[in-house]
């Protein structure tokens, strides 16, 4: 297996049994955090360094436990499931198809706050791909009225 194919699950698994104990950190939509994705599997974006994080933009806010996320990356993607991102200077790309509801748990440290602007347009993004999705490649659902 190539090294960087390589996944440390059993650290990772270490490293959420850890994480279940600390203390919610308190955050706010529109916020950028190196957040503990960890390791996942096949396709699913990962985590890098010593605590599987990667930077994700917070889409909402539930309630102090749950938050909705769409994880960064530095690769360039131009195509409907990313979105370019400016922040502290630099470019990222939100993942709009790896989006998820995760534990504020997860969060490390806050790094910038995107203005509405952005946040608005990121979530029009992600809701074009919803939209997009719903209703295409699944026949639609028959009726149980004989």
């Amino acid at each position: 297996m190539a090294n960087e194919m390589y996944k440390d699950f059993d650290r990772w698994n270490k490293l959420k049994k850890s994480l279940e104990n600390k203390i919610p950190v308190f955050c706010n939509e529109r916020e950028l955090w190196w957040c503990s994705i960890g390791a996942n599997i096949g396709t699913e974006t990962s985590g890098k360094n010593e605590l599987f994080e990667r930077p994700v933009l917070i889409l909402q806010v539930y309630n102090q436990h749950s938050i909705r996320i769409v994880p960064l990356t530095s690769k360039i993607k131009n195509d409907r499931f990313h979105t370019k991102l400016e922040y502290q200077g630099r470019l990222g790309w939100a993942i709009l198809s790896h989006s998820k509801t995760i534990s504020a748990k997860r969060l490390q440290r806050k790094l910038y706050k995107i203005n509405m602007f952005q946040h608005e347009w990121v979530l029009s993004r992600l809701e074009g791909i919803n939209r997009k999705r719903i209703g295409s490649g699944f026949p639609e659902p028959r009726s149980r009225v004989a």
